[in-house]
């Protein structure tokens, strides 16, 4: 783990050196610390996808940790999770996607061998989110979160899941993947003297809409519908959330499943 792990760290802390981030990219709701994000995106008022935002300088920054070999390592990692624990699902943003990506070719994924749209570096020193829920991703989606950092697992760190109830010890260089825009989440604050990053990796909610929409706006969308059309489309939206809970694996299937292929 450590071979991972450690250059993972040198990276990050040379990012964070180098980064030249707005107040907004340091002070944001998740809590104090810098974030550098890449990838496609939809919402808070654009008409269509588009790459996000970075000047020259995080621009380059963000080419040099794309390329990084450690996390491209950890972008398959967590796609190969995802694809084992959740293979429904994975399926489901495999089709997606591809429809995405055909369409816009110019836009581009942050690792070819990653199935998430979007990814975030966040550069502490100290990163532990406050309360909160991811509310741009895909409803029912899942998030990738990898602990970076030299911090003491037992004491600090861990991710709170308040809904579930749940308190996880979360060591570095561990990932875990949540369903980040239902559970509120949070973390336990890590020691003064301490260090902790994070690599997280998700697709907005508003790709998914856009692709299921034909490539339209939501009014463009609504304005084509008929009568049965908007009666049909808010049955479905209503049922929407139960479907994509229904595309989670329990742990009968995911057995049954490891059997049939043994």
């Amino acid at each position: 783990m450590r071979d991972v792990h450690d250059p993972a760290i040198k990276a990050i802390e040379q990012a964070c050196k180098d980064a030249s981030l707005s107040y907004e990219r340091h002070f944001h709701r998740h809590d104090n610390f810098g974030q550098l994000t890449f990838g496609a995106s939809l919402g808070s008022g654009q008409v269509e996808p588009g790459e996000l935002v970075n000047g020259v300088i995080n621009a380059a920054i963000l080419t040099s940790l794309l390329s990084n070999i450690t996390f491209i390592r950890l972008a398959g990692f967590a796609t190969g999770l995802f694809a084992n624990w959740a293979p429904n699902l994975y399926d489901m943003y495999v089709q997606y996607m591809s429809v995405f990506y055909k369409k816009y070719t110019k836009l581009r994924r942050p690792f070819l061998n990653g199935i998430f749209s979007v990814c975030t570096f966040n550069l502490g020193l100290r990163t532990c989110a406050l309360g909160h829920r991811d509310f741009l991703n895909l409803a029912f989606g899942w998030c990738a979160i990898t602990a970076l950092g030299e911090f003491d697992y037992k004491r600090g760190g861990h991710p709170i899941l308040w809904d579930a109830k749940l308190i996880l010890e979360f060591p570095p260089g561990c990932t875990i993947l949540i369903p980040s825009a239902a559970l509120y989440h949070s973390n336990i604050p890590i020691g003064m003297n301490e260090t902790r990053y994070s690599f997280t990796q998700y697709t907005a909610g508003g790709l998914f809409r856009w692709v299921e929409q034909g490539f339209m706006t939501e009014g463009e969308y609504w304005a084509m519908l008929d009568a049965k059309g908007r009666e049909e489309e808010k049955a479905l939206g209503l049922e929407r959330a139960e479907v994509g809970a229904g595309m989670f694996s329990t742990l009968k299937e995911l057995k049954t499943t490891a059997a049939e292929g043994a």
